[in-house]
């Protein structure tokens, strides 16, 4: 049977226009007025804005950090997926040292399998570098894993430069892409050598010791040594004018630079780590919050379309977990939930608020991501022969955030007590209604989804 969605309003990376549109089983065949509803269903949304399904392309579920797991896995991650409008994930299968890649591969599989309620992918975090890994991304080139994810902090998983180099020089060669987290390892660790032995232990010293500075250089050095290799790569979470400026340094010298930001730098800032321990340390991630005038940053480099995606770190632990680092900041899990926020937060404070327009809005949720990770144009378009995943936002909705009545595990909302803009009224994956007005949820009908390689 098909299934008309009639009379609502299409937002494409493009333009908005009204039109109505047609699905039969998993893909959409028709957009327009005056389509045959002869041998279809048909569903009203009048009113209503019907987005291609957003895609979070950064997501850390069922994570070991230190000495914890986050408090959601595929199952409750997906679910608050669906609930936020997000059809698609792509999360970090990560390689700890001494595993293969295909170890690592075969390990987040398991995490996935059978539990997603929406549609995933993979990145790939490389972490031991050797000339067997290297013979591996080949492999994982052909499993449908064309994005990997390097980090130049914590010890556990920090490349150094060389290995960097070789690493873009391989994948240059496969026509793979990197996605880094941008830090100065060393000099986080002698910054927070330096705080601890004035006895500063309280979470006040965590963004002490990650300096925007930190960030700007690690994204200065990244960006110096793919200039070199003559590679495209992405900067992850964002956070800090000055690392914008670096990337826009490296834009006016030829290079091409994928920058993705996430909520938390747009809506939050560094005076949230002033209050007391079981309030700050909700907040501690890393890189951290930033200054207002870094927010502002970040919000003309959205309205001019210089960064390419909105995506959320969501890596959820509970206050519990947090209180891990009640007596060091460091032993504190660093990461905060955000996949069922991230659309409504953008509509109310990016579109409603006059910072970015309803196609930048796409754009940025859906058409971006798609094309940036090899999705494109089966996941991020609404147009003929793409799958129909589709977000139904009612844009006369209200709102405020709150904790109580999430999906997602943790105790607490970053955003709590935040008026919204509208609301998600239901979320079709593939063709079938996987999240209705009353936010029933259709469970673990997620598919995992062979990538291509990057478009942009």
């Amino acid at each position: 049977m098909k299934l008309l969605l009639k009379g609502g309003t299409i937002v494409t990376g493009e333009d908005c226009r009204q039109a109505d549109l047609l699905i039969y089983g998993e893909k959409i065949i028709g957009i327009g007025s005056g389509l045959s509803t002869a041998d279809a269903d048909i569903a009203d949304v009048t009113g209503k804005l019907l987005f291609p399904g957003f895609i979070d392309a950064h997501t850390h579920f069922d994570l070991e950090v230190g000495g914890t797991v986050t408090i959601d896995d595929f199952a409750s991650g997906t679910r608050a997926a669906i609930a936020g409008g997000t059809t698609t994930v792509v999360d970090f299968a990560t390689q700890y040292r001494g595993e293969t890649l295909k170890e690592a591969f075969a390990k987040w599989n398991l995490k996935a399998l059978g539990k997603a309620s929406c549609d995933y992918g993979f990145h790939m975090s490389v972490a031991d570098w050797n000339a067997g890994v290297s013979e591996e991304l080949k492999d994982m080139m052909d499993k449908g894993i064309t994005s990997f994810k390097l980090y130049m902090t914590y010890d556990a998983m920090k490349v150094n430069d060389k290995e960097i180099y070789q690493i873009l020089e391989r994948l240059k060669e496969l026509g793979g892409i990197a996605g880094v987290h941008c830090e100065n390892s060393g000099i986080i660790d002698a910054m927070v050598e330096e705080e601890k032995s004035r006895g500063h232990f309280g979470v006040a010293a965590h963004p002490l010791t990650r300096p925007a500075a930190a960030e700007a250089e690690a994204v200065n050095r990244l960006l110096r040594i793919a200039e070199i290799v003559d590679t495209p790569v992405i900067i992850v979470h964002l956070t800090s004018r000055e690392a914008y400026k670096a990337a826009e340094q490296a834009r006016a010298r030829g290079q091409k630079v994928y920058l993705e930001t996430c909520p938390q730098y747009l809506f939050l800032d560094d005076s949230r780590y002033e209050g007391p321990f079981f309030e700050a340390s909700k907040y501690v991630i890393a890189p951290p919050l930033r200054k207002k005038a870094d927010q502002e940053a970040l919000w003309q480099a959205l309205a001019g379309d210089q960064i390419q995606t909105v995506s959320t770190d969501h890596c959820s632990f509970t206050t519990g977990q947090k209180a891990l680092g009640k007596d060091d900041f460091t032993r504190i899990p660093g990461g905060m939930p955000g996949v069922e926020t991230r659309a409504v937060l953008m509509y109310t404070y990016g579109v409603k608020g006059d910072r970015i327009s309803l196609p930048q809005m796409c754009r940025l949720l859906s058409e971006n991501p798609a094309r940036m990770y090899g999705l494109y144009p089966r996941k991020g378009a609404l147009s003929a022969g793409s799958d129909a995943d589709i977000v139904v936002y009612d844009p006369e909705g209200t709102g405020t955030i709150r904790a109580g009545g999430q999906i997602q595990k943790s105790d607490y909302a970053p955003y709590e007590g935040m008026p919204v803009s509208g609301r998600i009224d239901s979320v079709y994956l593939r063709g079938r209604l996987v999240m209705d007005s009353h936010r029933n949820i259709t469970q673990n009908t997620g598919q995992f989804l062979i990538r291509g390689k990057s478009l942009l």
